[in-house]
């Protein structure tokens, strides 16, 4: 019906289908689930910062991951939860437009802060006489400036490519706003678009993994070397958390965005896939750290007592 940009200030986000008597129960777990995922990741961001013995590199690159990841919630609960309550799935372009740049720069944030971490337990475990001149304060911060550089500017050119186009459509075939869905409304050519989304999906998805692969490879032979068994032991344990976290995220965004290329694949589980981006990480990573980074556990069991538990005593 509309033809011009500026007639489609509004969009629409594909149905929940909710009935009346779910409505409330799935907008309480919602909110429920968001309260989880801000508690627990505040709770590990405040217990870094707080305790002095965590002002380590493994720990100040992981601070940023849980921000990464409230950034990622915070662009997809609110909206949806207003959605629920209101079943109004209308959406402004703008607003649109500005929930899939926060949810792509979350995705991409985690995957560099991953292989950043990746790569700081390479040299820990691999060479560990070098690693205090390596992960030198100024070369971590030279590293997280880095990462969130490469982060910005790769999604805000996504963004800029998208946003050079006028919409002819209205329907946004997710449950969110994202890249791939934006571009489904376009009527014009999107070539461009699509080689900087294949360019970079080689680059954000293979880069990581082609990091943990080789220093993993490189930390799983240093391990199998070593006669150590204490310190063996702490390496797997240590390296096994970060791998399920990585490939949590690493598989689900993967398949999303696969999906997306594929005529034929079914829209629902895309739509499941693509919510599990969004829902898994936040709420599992700071619970796996957590529970299996022995330093951190008592740091954040430390800062419990505390901060929280000493005020109501």
């Amino acid at each position: 019906m509309y033809k011009n940009a500026s007639y489609m200030d509004l969009l629409t986000l594909v149905p929940l289908d909710l009935s009346a008597t779910n409505m409330y129960p799935v907008f309480v777990l919602g909110t429920l689930t968001y309260l989880i995922i801000v508690f627990c990741n505040l709770l590990v961001v405040a217990t870094i910062a707080l305790s002095k013995k965590l002002h380590k590199p493994m720990f100040i690159l992981l601070f940023n991951l849980p921000i990464s990841d409230m950034v990622g919630a915070t662009a997809f609960f609110p909206h949806l939860l207003f959605s629920i309550v209101t079943q109004n799935r209308v959406i402004s372009h703008s607003a649109c437009i500005t929930q899939a740049f926060l949810i792509h720069f979350y995705g991409t944030g985690n995957l560099l802060i991953l292989s950043a971490m990746a790569y700081d337990r390479y040299i820990a475990i691999c060479c560990p006489l070098r690693y205090n001149a390596i992960m030198s304060p100024k070369n971590l911060i030279r590293l997280i400036i880095l990462i969130w550089f490469i982060n910005f500017s790769m999604i805000v050119t996504l963004i800029l490519l998208l946003g050079r186009f006028k919409i002819c459509r209205t329907n946004i075939v997710d449950l969110y706003c994202n890249n791939p869905s934006l571009l489904k409304l376009v009527c014009e050519d999107p070539r461009i678009n699509n080689y900087y989304g294949i360019i970079s999906i080689v680059l954000l998805q293979g880069g990581p993994l082609s990091i943990i692969i080789y220093t993993y490879a490189q930390i799983l032979r240093t391990c199998v070397m070593t006669n150590q068994t204490d310190a063996r032991t702490k390496a797997f344990q240590t390296c096994g958390t970060h791998l399920v976290v990585f490939l949590i995220l690493q598989i689900n965004t993967a398949f999303t965005l696969i999906a997306h290329r594929i005529p034929n694949a079914s829209p629902y589980i895309r739509r499941v896939l693509g919510v599990s981006i969004l829902l898994f990480p936040p709420l599992l990573d700071p619970i796996i750290y957590g529970l299996k980074t022995r330093e951190l556990k008592q740091g954040i069991v430390m800062f419990l007592k505390r901060h929280i538990f000493s005020t109501k005593l």
